[in-house]
């Protein structure tokens, strides 16, 4: 074979090497490189969860705040309900438990991912102060995904200083709370918790100094010792884990009172009490603490 008959036949194979691999899909080690990433596998209990943290808001409020959303693997979904706009409020918070199937709570869990919970780039501070921060929890076999964003909702308009990607995490994260915040399933009805956490602190004169038709009747306490363990020691707070044979006295008791009820106790002492229903992942004051 002369030498220019074997260049030919070299450029021919190199020409069929180069049509082979350009033909054949692109192999990441995982199988089609177009394919979406697998389902979660999702553990028993809690799967994913909304709340704030932070915030310019009252110490009392801050320890008894309620997760906006709570989804479970069995399907229970619980979020806070709408309240009467009275003054004083209600005692309790209308914790309102619906159901979804199985698949809608996968199908939340990858929506979750995919928006960015599991993700852990900067997101950016807007330039607001005393806004809440909002926290998505994700919980999967493999862990759970925690992400936190400042002032998500109120930063929409007050973002310029902010780099493109920070911006472009904060939307999907903003789009993903819109979704879960309108999630339905069956008729909602009232969440009876199995326990509950009580916010206390010593009633103060500051409390009786209000406009005399704003002075509320005072209770008689029907739970346990008041005031439980401490809390925030340096605010004056603790908090008395209600359970067991207890709760149904302390519930009838609380749907009779409001946020403004002097508490008192069997040695006489009032004290102010906030009430929070325990989610049923939460098993005593440690949920306060999170």
């Amino acid at each position: 074979m002369t030498r220019t008959s074997l260049r030919g036949v070299l450029a021919v194979l190199a020409l069929v090497l180069l049509c082979s691999c350009a033909e054949r899909p692109a192999d990441d080690g995982g199988g089609d490189a177009g394919a979406p990433p697998p389902s979660p596998a999702l553990p028993e209990g809690l799967v994913l969860q909304v709340s704030y943290t932070g915030g310019y808001v009252t110490p009392e409020m801050l320890a008894s705040r309620l997760p906006l959303l709570s989804v479970y693997s069995d399907g229970r979904v619980l979020s806070e309900g709408p309240v009467t706009m009275i003054y004083p409020g209600p005692a309790l918070p209308n914790v309102q438990l619906a159901r979804v199937d199985e698949a809608t709570v996968r199908g939340l869990a990858e929506r979750a991912l995919a928006a960015g919970v599991a993700d852990t780039g900067d997101l950016g501070s807007p330039p607001i102060a005393d806004a809440a921060s909002t926290r998505f929890t994700l919980v999967t076999a493999e862990g759970t995904h925690v992400r936190e964003v400042y002032a998500l909702t109120e930063g929409a308009g007050a973002d310029e200083q902010l780099g493109d990607e920070q911006r472009a995490g904060r939307a999907a994260l903003a789009g993903l709370l819109d979704e879960l915040t309108t999630v339905t399933g069956t008729a909602s009805e009232g969440y009876v918790p199995d326990a509950l956490a009580v916010v206390v602190r010593p009633w103060t004169a500051a409390d009786d100094e209000v406009e005399p038709d704003l002075v509320q009747p005072q209770a008689p306490w029907p739970g346990p010792a008041l005031p439980g363990e401490p809390l925030e020691p340096a605010l004056g707070l603790s908090c008395l884990l209600v359970a067991g044979a207890d709760v149904p006295a302390v519930l009838e008791a609380a749907t009779a009172a409001n946020a403004r009820t002097p508490w008192i106790g069997a040695d006489g002492a009032r004290w102010a009490l906030t009430f929070r229903p325990l989610l049923p992942h939460e098993s005593d004051c440690t949920a306060l603490r999170s």
